[in-house]
């Protein structure tokens, strides 16, 4: 489809002024363009490849090395969710997504119960939070969830460079209900359906 890279850049225009640094405004287009683009290997090195762009190392950086504070973007998020599907027949929606991987280095990735293969397996598990009305979903937070066989090893912990504020041990609901926290504090105006009532935050 031509032209869907000015496209998606225009949709992403609200994020990427909340992301401040030029050189991040750059990348992140490119970078979200790779997720989302042909191609089955979603690493880095691939994807600038197939961008055929000649910025690995700072697309490469602001993946890997970056560290920004995530929280205006999550709040641009917060905001365009609501205003796209937002209201009083809004509802939240709770649920884990998994990931099949193969090998151990991805973070938070063990054999563990694989809602997408029905089974146990090898896999990264993700707590999900999407605001919906009618038919149209979105995501409004995103949150690995670290089973036993990570939070119970520090080395492995800090050899994958997980924030230490991630390195407790976690059950889903838990995060789930830290996500509906951060949504409230952020003052959003999203619906969530609790015990059957639904209240505005």
């Amino acid at each position: 489809m031509p032209g869907w890279e000015d496209e998606l850049e225009r949709w992403l225009m609200p994020f990427l002024d909340r992301l401040g640094h030029k050189t991040r405004q750059r990348m992140c287009p490119l970078y979200v363009a790779g997720l989302i683009g042909p191609g089955d290997r979603k690493s880095v090195q691939p994807m600038a490849d197939r961008l055929a762009t000649s910025s690995y190392d700072q697309l490469h950086h602001f993946i890997a090395d970056g560290v920004w504070d995530p929280t205006p973007l999550e709040t641009e998020l917060l905001d365009q969710a609501d205003r796209l599907v937002g209201g009083r027949d809004a509802v939240l929606v709770i649920d884990d997504t998994s990931l099949p991987k193969k090998g151990e280095r991805s973070v938070g990735v063990a054999a563990q119960y694989a809602s997408a293969l029905g089974k146990t397996a090898n896999c990264q598990t993700l707590v999900s939070l999407t605001l919906a009305r009618g038919e149209v979903p979105v995501m409004v937070a995103l949150r690995l969830f670290l089973p036993d066989s990570w939070t119970s090893n520090m080395s492995r912990l800090k050899r994958a460079r997980v924030p230490a504020e991630y390195r407790t041990p976690r059950s889903k609901p838990e995060i789930a209900l830290a996500e509906i926290d951060r949504a409230i504090a952020a003052k959003r105006a999203l619906w969530m359906c609790v015990g059957g009532r639904r209240i505005r935050t």
